[in-house]
């Protein structure tokens, strides 16, 4: 499936590069000041709080259309209403049913900081997302060569943006380390089956420095699953699908902190 996605998106890209260049992206974004994706998750973990990423995804790959009553901006600012430190918008149009339109109404509608979740392995992208006033990057050690992760990392950090650096096993996590930013995201899904173990955010934790910030992604159901994390060394969480699917996914990201709290 992800070398299905790479090669429809290095499709996508060519087709944007026949139109759009990284200096005219640039100019759009002149001027624009960014939100600490970053140092919001850092200052929420100082606090010993529980720190959520909120996701914004319409459909994926392995569920299908995960809502049906979709607009970005009202779930965006109902996670915010309810605690959310911040906000990953899905941007990939084929397989997640996202848009870059979805990004940007979201952020003008909330005050923290938001990612762009996309398949992220061209420097066009980059500089794209620095148009669209993304916070921060996803950048996927799986879909990326070492010079061109950290290749890309550096031109978004020269932006003022943050990257998440996802990993899934030790080889990603390798790649990783020999970048600069401090979030490292922790992928519980196996790229191979799609099946999802929180093993792979314990066993994975245990070899990061303490200088970097671990943020565990997917397969994170309920007060059961962080608090397994959180007593293996790790406070901050990408969450969507399982808000996606509530009739309100604000409540539901408050009654899952919440109940962590009674739990405490």
């Amino acid at each position: 499936m992800l070398k299905e996605i790479l090669h429809s998106k290095r499709a996508q890209i060519e087709k944007l590069a026949k139109t759009r260049s990284i200096t005219s992206f640039e100019g759009e974004a002149e001027g624009f000041k960014h939100r600490n994706f970053s140092e919001k998750l850092t200052r929420s973990e100082q606090s010993n709080q529980i720190g959520v990423i909120a996701e914004v995804k319409k459909a994926s790959p392995s569920k299908g259309i995960l809502r049906e009553n979709f607009e970005a901006k009202n779930i965006a600012r109902l996670y915010e209403n309810n605690s959310a430190a911040c906000i990953s918008v899905l941007t990939d149009e084929k397989f997640f049913k996202g848009s870059i339109e979805n990004l940007i109404l979201a952020r003008k509608e909330i005050s923290i900081p938001v990612l762009r979740k996309d398949f992220i392995i061209d420097p066009l992208q980059v500089a794209e997302s620095y148009a669209m006033h993304a916070d921060c990057i996803l950048l996927i050690a799986a879909a990326l060569p070492i010079s061109l992760l950290i290749e890309l990392e550096s031109q978004a950090l020269s932006y003022g943006m943050d990257c998440l650096l996802e990993v899934h096993n030790e080889g990603d996590l390798e790649k990783a380390m020999s970048c600069k930013s401090k979030l490292v995201g922790i992928n519980n899904r196996n790229l191979e089956d799609f099946s999802v173990n929180l093993e792979t955010s314990l066993r994975l934790k245990k070899t990061i420095p303490t200088t970097k910030l671990v943020i565990s992604e997917s397969g994170i159901k309920n007060s059961k699953d962080i608090k397994l994390l959180i007593d293996n060394g790790i406070r901050t969480f990408l969450i969507g699908e399982i808000f996606m699917r509530q009739d309100c996914p604000g409540r539901a990201l408050k009654k899952l902190l919440s109940s962590c709290t009674e739990s405490d």
